[in-house]
């Protein structure tokens, strides 16, 4: 809930209390409360800059989009798109990339953010003019889509994930692409079915990005049964709310190994464009199949194969 509590300040609110220094002082104080809350006992992520390193590494990028609709209030699909540019990923997933309900017909300019970004849009929605599954749509630079499954989310609301067998430069990834729902039993649910999820089909490197929707860090996290697969959690970028960040809903978790960088991206763009920060990583594919071979006899399936 504290996700709707925090989204209710309109910009004209914001401009005053961004002038107001007694208003500065406190948001500091609180997020040097919360950042601290979410980052205690919690791991940290490797300390240096998001930017793949040689050939053997690819970055990828988490954003949720707000439907489009930035801080200022203002529709700009091209805004977005710029945004996404900015980024330099070679794998984007998007969240709340459609309508949410009624025909769920995709808000992005597709045409504009390929243009800008070289990114391709990858096929995710059942419906013609929709642009995700659930508001969730991937976007890929180089490589081939292998396996694609829809996943319905249980829960109170309509919520959804991509489970994404890719074949990239640098080896094969089950990427999922997720939004999970505001309720933190719904999110526990959640959590359950992707992991039933990702559990079956042959045995890759998996990458598990999107809006999570969880800021709390130990057993009261909602993604703690996420740690036996994919390790200790970082709770330390904070992507929400964008003009102010304090809270670490948006995430990049992958297999032991997997990923060697991470940062939000903190652009004055991006400030404005949604709500969210965009969440970007580096990640090494290699090291990640040597990390799973180190733990077990299962030989991964090689790309193409």
């Amino acid at each position: 809930m504290l996700k709707s509590r925090l989204a209710f300040l309109d910009p004209v609110l914001l401009a005053r209390l961004r002038k107001n220094t007694r208003f500065n002082a406190i948001k500091l104080r609180l997020r040097s409360r919360l950042q601290a809350m979410q980052s205690s006992g919690e791991s940290a992520s490797p300390k240096r800059s998001v930017e793949a390193d040689g050939d053997h590494e690819l970055v990828v990028a988490s954003y949720n989009i707000h439907k489009c609709v930035g801080t200022d209030g203002r529709f700009e699909p091209a805004r977005i798109a710029s945004v996404i540019a900015e980024l330099d990923a070679d794998v984007v997933a998007i969240q709340e990339a459609d309508k949410r309900f009624g025909r769920r017909h995709g808000l992005l300019d597709l045409q504009a953010l390929e243009k800008a970004s070289g990114l391709s849009h990858i096929a995710t929605s059942e419906g013609a003019d929709g642009h995700g599954w659930h508001g969730n749509a991937l976007f890929l630079r180089k490589g081939t889509v292998r396996d694609m499954r829809r996943l319905a989310l249980p829960g109170a609301e309509p919520r959804g994930a991509l489970v994404v067998d890719l074949d990239l430069p640098t080896g094969p990834l089950r990427l999922v692409a997720a939004h999970l729902g505001l309720l933190r039993r719904s999110r526990r649910w959640q959590v359950r079915s992707i992991l039933d999820a990702i559990d079956q089909g042959p045995r890759m490197p998996i990458l598990l990005v999107g809006d999570l929707n969880e800021w709390r860090p130990g057993r009261k996290s909602s993604l703690h049964e996420l740690r036996p697969v994919f390790g200790p959690l970082s709770h330390n970028h904070f992507s929400f709310p964008s003009y102010f960040p304090v809270v670490a809903l948006d995430r990049v978790i992958g297999s032991p190994g997997l990923v060697t960088a991470m940062g939000v991206h903190d652009s004055k763009l991006a400030r404005v464009a949604s709500d969210h920060l965009p969440l970007k990583a580096t990640i090494d594919i290699a090291a990640a199949v040597k990390e799973m071979r180190g733990h077990d006899d299962v030989v991964l399936t090689a790309v193409g194969g």
